[in-house]
């Protein structure tokens, strides 16, 4: 028996420039079917990454966290983003349609990750966002699968 264990980067944004330009980073790099996990406290910078990211894609909407309507779908990028807030599903995925979404052309970028944990895709990257000062925030960043580690390699 053998355990995997994964890498983990640990970043120190003085602002949400400095988290805007992290997730351009990202995007530079996007690839198909590309899954990203966001994780942290209310006011942690998760929408702010999710702007950072569609802003670089060349999506012009404004992106804001689709608290209400669960799923955000912009098709106006060079690549489509799914952008999904599943804090109010507490857990229960069965309406998500989430399999759907994974198989989709496109990025998917899920806030509040963790309340879903069971139902994500094994390879995907994680990124954590602890508040540490009024603008400073800790990103942890996990990478799950060989393509999210070549991804971090390439980027961090």
């Amino acid at each position: 028996m053998f355990m995997v264990i994964n890498m983990e980067y640990k970043i120190t944004t003085n602002s949400e420039e400095d988290t805007i330009v992290l997730a351009q980073n990202f995007e530079s790099e996007k690839f198909n079917n590309m899954v990203i996990c966001l994780i942290g406290e209310l006011g942690s910078g998760k929408t702010v990454f999710t702007k950072g990211f569609a802003g670089a894609l060349g999506i012009e909407e404004n992106i804001t966290s689709p608290t209400f309507n669960i799923i955000k779908e912009y098709k106006t990028g060079e690549m489509d983003l799914y952008h999904m807030d599943v804090y109010r599903l507490e857990g229960d995925t069965t309406e998500l349609g989430l399999d759907e979404y994974l198989k989709k052309d496109g990025v998917v970028i899920i806030e509040w990750a963790d309340m879903i944990e069971s139902e994500l895709p094994e390879d995907r990257l994680e990124i954590k966002f602890k508040i540490i000062g009024e603008e400073k925030r800790l990103l942890t960043i996990t990478p799950y699968g060989d393509k999210y580690e070549d991804l971090c390699e390439d980027v961090l």
